[in-house]
């Protein structure tokens, strides 16, 4: 089969690139908002509330977290349900909001989230960050008439994207919906093994699963695998030498990350790149992992490290070290976007995670979808902030209660 991915020996052993810096720190969104006539005054908040929306989706209700400035400006980010985190709850939000940013400004936005402090990092990164952190860009962005990507430092104007599955149960229902992806245009695909009754696994099933999607997908086609955790050392190392002689791209979470010991383990005995970082939550913790050669192919979820500025840290960390970056993406449009700014401006990343079906992202009150090109890349937004507009007419129809 011909090679679709860099050895973990090689990719390691190149000389790391300069980290550079986030081109638009709010210091300098500042002074590009002084030059355009805007007064510092206008970026202070003036309010915080949250809408609860029916998400059209099944009766779904989705609580969109809302921060006001003087100019006028609102910065939306979403407030769901996340992974398991220690220091993780949206309950309170709205008040901690509140009781931190009415009269500061939205440009110091480091002082508002910072954890830099000895206690604060020993308890991960606080959860309410990742909401303030990413209306404050959305707000920035809006201000200046520019995506939060081209405030950061645009890399690239695209990036490609898989078909990332759910947790299908049987081998035939992958080779479905991997060639239902690559009807729809997508060039590369992720597998979600099965889940078992009782959240257990069976590797004989989703070697099994592997080996019938490599065989409809091809040689050529790249093909990740996510286990999310749940493989024992022994199951990792055995799943992994299959991934190994199927060419698989990136083998990710295949067990705890917690257990640093066996990841590095793992890393090592195998050419599959070990991809890990959805269950750090603070972006001080990435470095032991690298340090102890535990990850080869960096991740990260915004919502656990403080929104896209954490995010940002973490992909100049990677690219220090010469390693690529790869965001998770799930969820709806919110989720997708903060992601997708973090990849258009980072060199070091090659992927977008498109939730399968294509369109399980969508919300009724978006005017703006994410979707692929004939290519298979997501293009990037053109429109200010986050770059997927909000429909505030659908958005008020839809509205179940604002709190303030």
């Amino acid at each position: 089969m011909p090679s679709n991915h860099v050895s973990r020996r090689s990719f390691l052993s190149s000389s790391a690139k300069g980290a550079g810096l986030c081109a638009a720190a709010p210091v300098v969104v500042g002074a590009a908002a002084r030059d355009a006539g805007i007064q510092p005054r206008d970026f202070i908040v003036r309010e915080v509330k949250v809408y609860t929306v029916d998400s059209g989706r099944d009766r779904e209700v989705d609580h969109i977290a809302a921060i006001v400035t003087n100019g006028g400006w609102e910065g939306n980010y979403t407030l769901g349900l996340r992974y398991p985190h220690p220091n993780w709850s949206n309950l309170g939000w709205l008040d901690h909001a509140k009781s931190q940013l009415i009269g500061k400004s939205v440009l110091d936005l480091p002082a508002l989230t910072e954890q830099w402090s000895p206690v604060a990092r020993r308890l991960g990164q606080l959860s309410y960050a990742a909401a303030i952190d990413n209306c404050s860009w959305d707000i920035m962005g809006k201000a200046l008439g520019l995506p939060v990507y081209r405030l950061l430092g645009a890399y690239q104007n695209r990036v490609r994207a898989y078909a990332s599955s759910q947790h299908l149960q049987t081998v035939e229902a992958f080779v479905d919906d991997l060639q239902h992806a690559r009807k729809d245009g997508f060039t590369a695909y992720k597998i979600h093994p099965p889940w078992l009754p009782g959240n257990t696994v069976d590797i004989r099933l989703d070697i099994e699963v592997a080996k019938a999607v490599r065989k409809a997908a091809g040689d050529a086609m790249p093909l990740l695998f996510d286990r999310v955790g749940g493989y024992t050392r022994e199951e990792a190392i055995k799943v992994g030498r299959v991934l190994d002689q199927l060419n698989y791209v990136s083998y990710e979470d295949p067990i705890p990350t917690s257990d640093i010991d066996g990841l590095a383990g793992l890393a090592a005995a195998l050419d599959v790149p070990i991809t890990i970082g959805e269950f750090i939550f603070s972006p001080y913790n990435y470095g032991e992992y690298i340090r102890r050669g535990a990850v080869d192919v960096v991740r990260f979820i915004v919502d656990n490290i403080g929104g896209i500025t954490g995010g940002m840290k973490v992909a100049r960390l990677a690219e220090c070290f010469g390693m690529e970056c790869q965001p998770h993406n799930w969820g709806g449009v919110f989720d997708h976007a903060v992601h997708f700014h973090c990849e258009l401006a980072m060199p070091n990343c090659i992927w977008f995670e498109m939730t399968q079906p294509q369109g399980g992202s969508d919300r009724s009150y978006f005017k703006d979808k994410v979707r692929i090109d004939k290519d298979g890349y997501v293009p990037a937004p053109t429109k200010p902030g986050l770059g997927y507009e909000i429909d505030r007419d659908i958005l008020d129809k839809a509205m179940k209660s604002v709190e303030r």
